[in-house]
Parts: C-alpha cells; structure tokens; sequence
C-alpha cells in the first residue's frame, strides 16, 4: 500500500510540475490580454533627433490603432546608447518577462529583438531600419518571413547627390563617414558610389567601428580633401555630428544631413524624409499585430520613399553659398 501510494504521488506531482513549467512558458506575444491590456517593449539604438521622432511618431500610432498609453498599453522603453551589447540585453530582458510585442528603432535594435525573440511568438516591429534584408531581419521586403516586420528609410541617395551638386557645381570629392557594422549604411555607401559618378563625383569614404572613432575619421575625409561631408543615417556618425561638423567648419566645407534634424543642427540642407510620419506607420502596423488582424511574418515591409528638400539659410550665408535655382521650393529651417 505504501509502495503504491508513493508511486500515485510521484505520478500527480510530475503531472502538476509538466503543467506548472508549460503555464510558466506560455506567453500573450502578439495579442492583447483578455482585458484588452498590451506591453510593449521599445528599444531605441541611439539618442538623436531622428530615432527620437521615430519613437514619438511610433506612440501616435499606436494611440491611432487603439492603444493609448496609461488606458490599454503600458510601454517599457530602453535607449542601448550606441551599445549593440546593451541593445541585446534589452531586447532578452523584454523576451523573458513575455512582452506582447518588441520594436526596435534602428537597424542594430532591431537586430537584437530579432535574435532575441527567433523561434518564439513575440513579433517584433522595426523602424528606421534602411535594408532590413541585408540585415536579415526579413527573408524578402514583400513576405517577411518570420515574426518580424517594419518601415524602411529609403534614402533618396541620387535626390541628395544631385543637390550637392547644385550647391557646389565645381566640387570633385564626396567624403563619407559610415559604421562598418551597420548593414545600413554599408548598403547606402554601395548604392551612393554607384550613383555619385553620374553626376562627376568621386566618394571618398572612412569607416569607423564605434563612435569614439567619428572625430578621427571626420578629420582624415578632411585631410583627405574632400569637398564636403556627406551623412548617411548611420547612428555613430549622427550620434555624434557635433564632431563631424566642427571638423568640416574648420575646413570650410559643408555638411550634407540625411534628415531635417541634422539640418536644424548645422548641416547645410538634405533631401529629407518625415521620420515622425515613418514612426507612425511602424505603430500602426504593431496596432493591428496586436489586435490580431495581421500576422507580421505576413505583413510586407513599408517603405517611405518620399523626401522634401531643406537647407539652413545662416549655414549657406556662413560658407558663403547660395541657394541654388533648381532649389527654390526648398524649406528652411533653423535650430
């Protein structure tokens, strides 16, 4: 009798711990709570103007999909600070505590959800992210794949170069800075060499490998005489653009931004994409994950294409240019 009472007891304790650990693992990824309540972690790679309107832009979207922070959604948000390690741990830290949905802001963020979160039901949404394939995050822009989807940043590269052109008609050499890890903006130096001889360009270009290097490498473009600097939407770079354009005004050539924030911030002028109104559409399309009405290995990936040229009228007056006929429509803007 005792023998087998021990063996009934053994078998509904193993039954009770098989379904407490399968309990334990379960997890909401991708839809609402039976109270309609979400979590959503966000993870932002750098601080600079633009990923900060991305994430700005990414709560209106939520808040236009039904989700509206302190009601029906509570977010956890974390800045990696440039730190790819930081991201990483962020990014597994939202995993275990079983978040209904992750988005990463910027190539390297997403990245990290994307590992951190392969194999399991958590979907993650990016944004600001250039080439999500190269960075395989995607299998293809038009059926992600795996539980993972977002917005592109498709610079308008031949857009921009044709400005710098018409700025500097006598000008020969393109210096670029970029981050070697970032699949980003290895990508966008690929596609700007290509396009840059179209218009009598040469690209001169420096690769850092973290962001205490940008200073160095804006110095050697510098000695290497470019014309002008020309930026990408490389976090280190941006990150620390202070340093990039004190390099280039002590020269006496110009900087070209990616976006109207590095404008505002003392680059002469860019053909500049809404990175508010991108990080809109990445929270309208986490609304609808989290709703259940799409599925993100489902969804394509959203490319915003569309750019409006701006300049910096003190920073034109300062290098002693002009603003050039063709681009009389453009808008100033100021810090």
């Amino acid at each position: 009798m005792n023998k087998l009472f021990k063996r009934v007891l053994v078998g509904v304790v193993s039954v009770a711990m098989v379904a407490g650990f399968t309990a334990g693992c379960s997890s909401n990824g991708g839809s609402a709570s039976d109270d309609g309540k979400v979590t959503v972690g966000v993870i932002q790679y750098a601080t600079h103007p633009s990923l900060d309107n991305c994430y700005e832009g990414f709560k209106q979207g939520l808040e236009a999909g039904g989700f509206k922070e302190g009601e029906n959604l509570t977010i956890e948000f974390q800045n990696a600070q440039g730190d790819v390690a930081n991201a990483d741990m962020a990014a597994k830290n939202m995993v275990s505590k079983k978040y209904n949905l992750i988005a990463g802001i910027a190539t390297p963020a997403a990245m990290s959800a994307y590992a951190a979160t392969k194999g399991g039901d958590i979907p993650v949404v990016f944004t600001a992210v250039s080439d999500p394939v190269s960075a395989k995050i995607v299998q293809s822009m038009e059926k992600p794949g795996d539980n993972c989807t977002g917005t592109a940043d498709v610079l308008p590269l031949e857009a921009q170069i044709k400005m710098i052109r018409s700025f500097l008609p006598d000008a020969k050499k393109i210096g670029i800075l970029y981050t070697t890890s970032e699949p980003n903006s290895v990508s966008h130096l690929e596609k700007f060499k290509q396009i840059a001889p179209n218009y009598g360009f040469e690209v001169e270009a420096v690769g850092v490998t973290n962001a205490s290097e940008v200073a160095a490498g804006a110095q050697t473009l510098v000695s290497k005489g470019v014309n002008c600097i020309n930026n990408f939407t490389d976090n280190n770079v941006v990150d620390n653009l202070s340093t990039v354009l004190k390099a280039a005004n002590d020269a006496k050539i110009p900087v070209f931004g990616s976006e109207e924030e590095q404008v505002k911030n003392g680059c002469l002028a860019s053909q500049s994409i809404d990175y508010v109104a991108l990080g809109k559409q990445t929270g309208e399309m986490a609304a609808k994950i989290l709703k259940g009405e799409e599925k993100a290995a489902d969804m394509a990936v959203q490319e915003v294409t569309e750019s409006s040229p701006v300049y910096n009228k003190e920073v034109m007056e300062t290098l002693g240019l002009t603003l050039p006929q063709d681009l009389s429509t453009a808008t100033a803007v100021s810090k």
